[in-house]
């Protein structure tokens, strides 16, 4: 094969090999394919401005009750808050998420309390399989850590300021809050352990 033509010096190895001498194209060959732009995403509040009946849809479905929520709880739900505890604890993980001092996901729960780490533990009782955190009571009995469960996965990833849904949460003490967290230690300390 002879040298290539200097226009076709920008052509890839695999138009080359279909090229002869003299810059002809083989028969069986493929023509070159033509490069297609790709289409850029477009943001979110762009999509939600074409859409505003959409959106305003899913803000106005309403949330499941408390009582409608203990419908879908897992067994191993012991010990519940009750529904003004789980109040006050969502609204504790809030004041803790400002101030960056929760521990939010099994994997993540689970280290600090090896560590040593002390706070309360907030599980949500209708996670399932219950396997992927039914060790965690168990821990925090071990280490005597206060735990309580809330009906919701979803309105505790909320409360942590996330879309995603959490199973466990710790709360760690600071004091900005501690107010606020010692009413909640107090109560979960003197909900009834499961036997």
């Amino acid at each position: 094969m002879g040298a290539l033509p200097l226009a076709s010096a920008a052509v890839s190895h695999r138009q080359r090999s279909c090229q002869l001498a003299g810059g002809e194209r083989r028969a069986a060959c493929p023509a070159p394919a033509r490069r297609v732009p790709r289409q850029r995403k477009r943001p979110a509040r762009a999509m939600a401005r074409d859409k505003p009946e959409a959106a305003a849809e899913a803000e106005a479905t309403p949330e499941r009750s408390y009582r409608e929520q203990l419908d879908f709880l897992n067994p191993i739900a012991q010990p519940l808050a009750s529904r003004k505890l789980t109040r006050k604890l969502y609204k504790c993980i809030r004041k803790a998420a400002k101030h960056k001092q929760i521990r939010r996901g099994v994997k993540e729960v689970q280290k600090f309390i090896n560590k040593g780490e002390k706070g309360i533990t907030v599980l949500a009782g209708d996670t399932l399989p219950i396997d992927v955190y039914c060790h965690i009571p168990i821990m925090c009995e071990d280490r005597s850590l206060p735990y309580a469960y809330v009906p919701s996965k979803s309105d505790l990833g909320a409360a942590a300021g996330s879309k995603r849904p959490t199973c466990v949460i710790m709360i760690k003490p600071h004091e900005e809050y501690q107010e606020a967290y010692d009413e909640c230690l107090e109560e979960v300390s003197s909900l009834p352990l499961p036997l």
